[in-house]
Order: C-alpha cells, then sequence, then structure tokens
C-alpha cells in the first residue's frame, strides 16, 4: 500500500466508520465493482472517491469524471488525493480539465491541487494556465496567495520562458517576490 492510498483509507475509515462496504471496498480487485460504485444512487462520497482513487491508479479512465470533481472538492484532502489518482491515471483529458479549473475565476479558492498538477502533469497547456492564473491573482488584495504562489512555483519548475512577463510582474508582490525571483532564476536565460 503506497502513502497517497493509505492516507486515503486512514482518512476514509473515519469517515465510513469502519463499514462492511469500506472493507468490501478496501478488498475488491474487481473494477467492474469499483466502477459500479461510480454510477450506483445514493452511494456516500467516500465509496465514490475510493472507487475513483482506485481506479485511476489502476489506469481505468471510468474514474476520470469523478477524480476532476474531487480535484475541484472544498476539502483539501480530497483533492490530493484525486491529484495524485489523475497523474497516475495518465488520461489525455486531465490537463485541460485542470487548466480550467486552475483558470476559473469563480473556483480560486479551490485552485490550488489544479495548479499542483498542472505542474506535475508538464503538458502543452500548463505554462498558460499558470500564467493566466497568476496575472490574475496579482491585484492588490488578492486573498488566493498561496494559489499564486503555487502559480509562481510551478512556473519555475517548468523553465519556460514565456512565464518571465509573469513572474517580473510577481516581483513587487511581498509574498510572491522571493519566490518569483527563483523561479526567473530558473528560466532559460535567467
Amino acid at each position: 500500500m503506497d502513502e497517497e492510498f493509505r492516507s486515503l483509507t486512514d482518512r476514509i475509515a473515519d469517515e465510513a466508520g469502519e463499514s462492511e462496504a469500506f472493507r468490501r471496498l478496501l478488498a475488491t480487485d474487481d473494477d467492474e465493482e469499483l466502477a459500479g460504485v461510480l454510477v450506483e444512487r445514493e452511494r456516500p462520497l467516500w465509496a465514490r472517491e475510493m472507487a475513483a482513487f482506485r481506479l485511476g491508479c489502476r489506469g481505468d479512465r471510468r474514474a476520470f469524471e469523478a477524480l476532476v470533481l474531487l480535484l475541484n472538492h472544498r476539502d483539501a484532502e480530497r483533492c490530493v488525493s484525486a491529484a495524485h489518482a489523475l497523474l497516475v491515471l495518465g488520461d489525455p483529458r486531465t490537463p485541460g480539465a485542470a487548466a480550467a479549473l486552475a483558470t476559473n475565476s469563480l473556483r480560486t479558492a479551490y485552485a490550488l491541487h489544479p495548479v499542483r498538477l498542472l505542474t506535475a502533469l508538464r503538458a502543452p497547456q500548463s505554462v498558460p494556465a499558470l500564467v493566466s492564473t497568476l496575472h490574475r491573482l496579482l491585484a492588490p488584495d488578492e486573498p488566493h496567495w498561496r494559489v499564486a504562489l503555487a502559480c509562481v512555483e510551478g512556473l519555475g519548475s517548468l523553465g519556460d520562458a514565456r512565464a518571465r512577463p509573469a513572474l517580473e510582474a510577481a516581483l513587487p508582490h511581498p509574498r510572491l517576490g522571493a519566490a518569483a525571483a527563483e523561479a526567473l532564476r530558473r528560466l532559460p536565460g535567467g
């Protein structure tokens, strides 16, 4: 059992109350049973999350939609698990979905994990989405500075010269300046 799966099961065990349904989902190796959980009515969120995570980590694309919904959840721990499973899943739709979530101005409070996933994916959509999100978050008194910081760090990690203007614009920001300077050093010709 890897660390992400152990963290998920520990968290869900509390939520599920160590129920028989929880033990069954934890033990089954039947992908059809797991996929059924995603579409059955009146299944609790913890069951859908467990099934989606397990399917995603097995490379079963039926988990994609559920994982994207969990990536945009208000509960950060659910987002972390979903991002991990999406990265392992390797579905070609993932970069587009993560970019859409990261750039949605109405969901900025929940954009931290989509931003981090975009960095890990290193997809063609990653740099444009991170630049767009960062520009929007440089406004004075922007409360989502942690998302902006993740954009800055992600752009530094990606090392793409197209990020230079956005990173330079972040330099005067008190919470982003040091990270922006480091990210700029990591760019070509930095």
